[in-house]
């Protein structure tokens, strides 16, 4: 791994668990084993490691979308497969929700510009077919799509920025199960029934797919800028 890339990881890990106003250069130099001219080499400020690295978090989200959308349009239920996906892209590294959690309570602004460009085209490409399985009656009418979206995504970000603490403090000791594999199953319950109408809940339930076209079935690549 060459020293643009470790500093971009070892300042993912520091931000996201001390925060950006938290961690100087020389605590990320320190992490990386460089002295801090060799960051200053790579990037010119700590403001330009920091966009740094939500551009690289938010390319490699983007990146990961079509794969979520070809499980979710594949297999027995699409809207599980891209669930669990969803989940496990932050699940595996959960600095990835954490640092975007503190960027959003920090620098909102900020973020928001990056996830227009990363994110939204995805957005409206999910709402669209949101609102064809409402047109098919397989998902509720009063529902709104984008406002949906947001909140799943909240749910997901925020659940597992913070999960690793409110385990401790909440569930049960001996649990049997992993924290993380107990809020992945709640996420999706949570999200699959209010999205789906009872009706298409229970063809799902006996294993049949939705008889409409779903959320995110056959969606199409939007396309974003690099």
């Amino acid at each position: 791994m060459d020293v643009r890339e470790e500093t971009l990881l070892q300042a993912t890990r520091l931000f996201a668990s001390k925060g950006f106003d938290g961690t100087s250069l020389k605590d990320i130099a320190e992490a990386v084993g460089v002295r801090k001219p060799s960051l200053l080499y790579h990037f010119s400020s700590k403001n330009a490691l920091r966009r740094a690295v939500i551009d690289a978090l938010l390319a490699r989200w983007n990146a990961v979308l079509p794969r979520l959308l070809m499980a979710a349009a594949s297999g027995e239920d699409r809207f599980a497969s891209l669930m669990r996906e969803t989940v496990r892209f932050f699940t595996e590294d959960p600095d990835r929700a954490r640092l975007l959690l503190r960027e959003l309570l920090d620098r909102p602004d900020d973020l928001a510009v990056r996830l227009e460009t990363h994110v939204q085209p995805w957005v409206r490409v999910i709402a669209d077919y949101i609102r064809k399985g409402q047109r098919g009656g397989e998902v509720h009418a009063d529902l709104d799509p984008e406002a949906y979206i947001l909140q799943v995504v909240n749910l997901v970000v925020s659940g597992i920025a913070t999960g690793a603490s409110l385990d401790r403090g909440m569930l049960p000791p001996g649990a049997t199960t992993e924290p993380s594999d107990r809020h992945a199953r709640e996420l999706i319950r949570i999200a699959r029934v209010s999205l789906f109408t009872p009706q298409a809940l229970a063809r799902i339930a006996d294993g049949a797919e939705p008889t409409q076209a779903t959320p995110l079935d056959g969606a199409e690549a939007p396309r974003t800028s690099p």
